[in-house]
């Protein structure tokens, strides 16, 4: 059973916005550090959005600052990231991550780190951003 589902990926022009949403039927994600991850063919995991539970800190890659928001519902039990401003290298497939609960992290960048160890995966949703 998938523990982390991902939606609201699609196909978008440049400039566009979209809301990808990153719920979960059986984990708490409120007492949990969530990663928003992309991937392009041929390139590297990339971290582009991270938030911390304990205090709501967030933590932005430099290529996705400005024009990507990360937000919890706890009430929903999601995490959401808002992005706009879609430019075409923003194409890729994303994926959210969910940390052990309660784990406590320091450095926010860290939780961004391409290999940072989460304990739960999406299966990612596509966002393609083309003419």
């Amino acid at each position: 059973q998938l523990q982390l589902v991902e939606s609201g990926g699609g196909l978008v022009q440049p400039g566009g916005s979209l809301k990808l949403s990153c719920t979960a039927a059986l984990l708490n994600l409120e007492n949990r550090n969530i990663g928003w991850f992309r991937q392009a063919p041929g390139k590297e995991r990339e971290g582009v959005s991270c938030s911390r539970f304990r205090d709501g800190a967030t933590y932005y890659a430099d290529s996705v600052k400005g024009r990507f928001t990360i937000s919890r519902d706890n009430a929903k039990n999601t995490v959401t990231l808002q992005i706009d401003s879609l430019k075409p290298e923003d194409t890729a497939t994303y994926y959210c991550a969910a940390d052990a609960p309660f784990k406590i992290i320091s450095q926010m960048q860290a939780l961004c780190a391409p290999r940072y160890e989460y304990d739960y995966w999406g299966q990612g949703t596509q966002v393609t951003v083309s003419t």
